[in-house]
């Protein structure tokens, strides 16, 4: 019987997501519990089915092929998906007064200390957040944070801030690398975000929007924001900050701002109120617009 779904071996598309995101064949195995042996031997496997190279193997890790990068989206996303299926039909998010969901960085920087606060003074009502980067998987949930322009949506919306995007990298950083002005920045490492799934501001368009040309120095690209954020603690390169978003990184001199210029961010965040929002869902929904 011809299979309904044209597949390579989810043994090895699940070993593939794994190396592609730890950036390791080492560091995948760990994950999955197997050898890298293992690991090599799936990878291989699923080259020679697709037939073409999905890796670059280098002496420290390995790096994506563009055929390589393409297919990860796709896996990631359609595991993302399931995942979302199975948290759903495992009914975790019913036993929570709220749902809200939202990406990986909003949750970590701005909305789980937010909830801290929230249940100070409204401690029966339970919150739950369900957290992905990958938006318009059907999943239920009373209340989202997106990034765009809330008017392109005809759903009940409200804008929580709009920030100013800044260049923000740690002291050490700066003092290597010489930088005190926007020109200065032209030729130092940069850290790029890369996620087709999201419209965020990148390097380009901002020293685009300050005049200037396009950056020229050696590039770190990650697909995370939170990854590249803390490859800015690490010294890797310059990343780019929205200042409300990264606000308690600031404050804890994590990350500082390299130089004084910056631009206002084109799009805001806002909060959905989806239609199965309850009044205790509306309650938190209001609670957060003000506190915002």
């Amino acid at each position: 019987m011809r299979r309904p779904y044209d597949l390579s071996s989810v043994t090895a598309l699940i070993c593939f997501e794994a190396a592609a995101r730890n950036a390791s064949f080492k560091k995948a195995a760990q994950e999955l519990n197997v050898t890298p042996a293992a690991i090599s031997h799936q990878i291989k496997a699923l080259e020679g089915d697709l037939g073409c190279s999905l890796f670059l193997r280098m002496s420290r890790g390995v790096d994506l092929t563009e055929k390589g990068a393409f297919l990860f989206v796709a896996v990631q996303r359609g595991l993302e998906t399931i995942s979302d299926a199975v948290t759903h039909m495992r009914d975790r998010p019913e036993t929570a007064d709220v749902t809200i969901r939202t990406t990986t960085a909003v949750s970590s920087l701005w909305l789980t200390p937010k909830i801290s606060t929230f249940w100070k003074s409204h401690p029966t009502i339970t919150v739950s957040q369900i957290v992905s980067d990958v938006p318009g998987t059907a999943i239920r949930c009373d209340l989202s944070i997106r990034y765009g322009d809330e008017q392109e949506h005809h759903e009940e919306c409200h804008k929580l801030f709009q920030d100013r995007i800044v260049a923000l990298g740690t002291p050490k950083f700066a003092a290597e690398h010489g930088i005190g002005r926007v020109e200065d920045l032209l030729k130092a490492p940069l850290i790029h975000t890369n996620n087709e799934e999201t419209d965020w501001t990148n390097w380009p368009d901002w020293f685009q929007a300050l005049g200037h040309t396009i950056p020229k120095g050696r590039r770190f690209s990650v697909n995370n924001y939170m990854i590249a954020l803390q490859a800015a603690q690490d010294d890797i390169g310059a990343v780019l900050g929205w200042d409300g978003l990264v606000k308690s990184l600031m404050e804890q001199g994590r990350l500082v701002t390299l130089v004084p210029d910056n631009i206002p961010s084109p799009k805001a965040f806002y909060l959905k109120i989806h239609p199965r929002a309850g009044s205790k869902a509306r309650l938190f929904a209001s609670w957060l617009a003000k506190s915002s």
